[in-house]
């Protein structure tokens, strides 16, 4: 029933058409709040009704005055993602690709936002909070085992096979 309530609001909000006055202050709102991308805004600006030349000359507008910057973005992006939830670089740039950033700005957001040495210390990080829980669940694993149970962990949080297995590999043999 809930689903059908939303549905039924959203069919309602892609009818409604807002003047592009009111839909520019809306937007800038909406990108004042927090850090938009382009993808993002036009998604918004789809569901206020806008025209697609309406809403090309919001976004315009947007960038002029400085409430929306793609740069800006895919460095906040890059690097709270790393600081905040771990993730690694494939996974942020595969985030970044589905909000359609260029992939010049992904890989400057990468190489500035990412330290080698925080990169390797966020991995280990990782690797001890797995091996934590894995003992902690009172299961004997063969070694083969927790090797192949730390590089998945990893590689699904986004980090790269070779540094991975590097990583596993010292932090087991220690």
């Amino acid at each position: 029933m809930f689903t059908r309530i939303l549905n039924t609001h959203h069919q309602r909000l892609s009818y409604y058409k807002m003047d592009t006055q009111t839909a520019y202050r809306k937007l800038q709102k909406y990108c004042a709040y927090q850090e938009r991308c382009e993808q993002e805004v036009k998604e918004k600006l789809k569901s206020l009704g806008q025209s697609s030349a309406d809403a090309q000359d919001i976004i315009v507008w947007l960038i002029e005055e400085n409430f929306l910057n793609q740069k800006r973005f895919a460095h906040l992006y890059a690097g709270s993602k790393f600081r905040l939830k771990r993730w690694g670089r494939i996974k942020i740039k595969q985030g970044l690709r589905l909000k359609k950033v260029s992939p010049t700005l992904i890989s400057n957001a990468l190489a500035e936002e990412i330290d080698e040495d925080d990169y390797v210390a966020s991995m280990q990080y990782l690797l001890q909070k797995k091996m934590d829980s894995l003992q902690v669940r009172n299961k004997f694993y063969k070694p083969q085992e927790i090797k192949l149970k730390l590089v998945s962990y990893l590689q699904q949080k986004g980090y790269e096979s070779d540094i991975v297995w590097r990583e596993v590999k010292a932090f087991v043999n220690q």
